[in-house]
């Protein structure tokens, strides 16, 4: 008895979309070099690419004072980065990280580097 391959459907949803005639050739013109089996195998890579690309940044409720804290830990960790890094990997609002930093270069805590 020959086994057969079992494959659970995941539900799926529909999206359409409009493009311009200059778009549409492009994808079609990549359909027909072989690179994608149809318009909608373009469609859905694209769109998974893209879906990849994203990040999604849950902020915390944090008061000042632990964010300043955080921050500050964060740089000593780090040695280099940018405000927005800090606040994305912190989970704190991008004006918070920026106001705490240079808060921090005032007091002398952190120094820019050119």
């Amino acid at each position: 008895m020959a086994s057969k391959s079992i494959q659970i459907r995941k539900p799926s949803r529909m999206a359409g979309t409009k493009m311009t005639a200059a778009e549409y050739d492009k994808v079609q013109a990549l359909v027909d070099s072989g690179l994608y089996l149809n318009v909608s195998d373009f469609m859905r890579v694209a769109v998974r690419e893209k879906l990849d690309s994203i990040e999604i940044i849950k902020l915390r409720d944090v008061d000042y004072k632990t964010a300043k804290k955080e921050v500050l830990a964060y740089y000593e960790k780090f040695r280099e980065a940018y405000p927005d890094e800090a606040a994305n990997d912190l989970g704190i609002p991008l004006e918070t990280a920026a106001k705490i930093t240079s808060e921090l270069i005032k007091e002398k805590r952190l120094e820019v580097i050119q």
